[in-house]
């Protein structure tokens, strides 16, 4: 839990009263639980105005384990079933939350490793499905495609019907395969970024100038979202449709990416497992990044 804005040493491992899954919630009894982003900035204080924590806190979004009661009113969900989740305060072994933010996982799928899944996968499918307004046969550039969200916005681009081209760093060009699209380039490469042709759509995983930058590099009429938010400059492509998007929960859209990894269709890289007790000095090393997804093990 968190005891105080602050850094890794403020995550505190300790005893904290069990939650009850109130009318149309589950009870899940955790076994994996997902690092985000979103946690460190929760836990530093830069989201206290949009999501104040009152302490003794705990954070944490993404959550996989079994149903172990329900609430009233459940009935897609039984007891002993797996599932995964985009919820709230999972750092933790219960989780008490509405049984339709969880989806259930494939039998053949580790359990664990199904708390990498709900965020990042909803975030970047939706970044396609919802936000960037594609239609078969349209060229999408996906800005970040490397990372779990890229890879879940490129496997729905794909799903889709587009040409699917992969923005990655130097780097990053050995895991090509993985990331299934259909062409990549190397966006911190000046030569072949200045090659690249000009997309019907911009699919934004990444932040400041290399945003900016991929801007110039959608056709007119066409679209730039952003899982990032509105890029520095965007004013100056008038006729360019910018798109801050911001993902929501949908358990159909969880299922639609846990199928895909499960089939192996998709792969969402996962660095290291730790032990929930350990989960200050865990957000230090995914801060760092570079590894893949982090998940915690109560």
């Amino acid at each position: 839990m968190v005891t105080a804005y602050g850094g890794p040493e403020v995550m505190k491992y300790q005893d904290m009263p069990d939650p009850t899954p109130a009318t149309g919630d589950v009870l899940v009894k955790v076994a994996g639980i997902g690092i985000n982003p979103e946690d460190m900035l929760e836990r530093n204080g830069v989201l206290k105005d949009q999501w104040p924590l009152r302490f003794p806190a705990i954070i944490g979004l993404d959550v996989s384990g079994t149903v172990v009661a329900t609430g009233d009113g459940v009935t897609d969900l039984k007891v002993g079933e797996r599932v995964c989740g985009w919820s709230y305060h999972t750092y933790a072994e219960l989780v008490a939350d509405k049984a339709t933010f969880f989806a259930k996982v494939p039998e053949t799928m580790d359990l664990v490793d199904a708390a990498a899944i709900p965020l990042v996968g909803l975030t970047g499918s939706q970044l396609i499905s919802v936000a960037s307004g594609l239609q078969p046969g349209q060229t999408v550039l996906v800005a970040g495609a490397a990372g779990a969200v890229g890879r879940s916005a490129v496997y729905q681009a794909k799903a889709s019907g587009a040409h699917v081209i992969a923005g990655v760093q130097r780097h990053q060009l050995d895991q090509t395969a993985s990331i299934g699209a259909d062409e990549t380039i190397a966006l911190d490469d000046p030569a072949a970024f200045a090659a690249l042709p000009h997309v019907d759509i911009v699919a934004n995983a990444l932040r400041g100038t290399a945003a900016t930058a991929l801007l110039a590099k959608v056709k007119d009429g066409g679209t730039f979202a952003s899982v990032t938010g509105e890029p520095d400059g965007s004013k100056d492509y008038p006729k360019v449709r910018v798109v801050a998007f911001r993902s929501t929960q949908d358990r159909a859209g969880i299922s639609f990416i846990a199928a895909a990894v499960n089939a192996g269709k998709m792969t969402i890289p996962i660095g290291r497992r730790e032990g929930l007790k350990d989960a200050g000095a865990a957000q230090a090393t995914f801060t760092k990044g570079g590894i893949g997804k982090v998940l915690l093990v109560p």
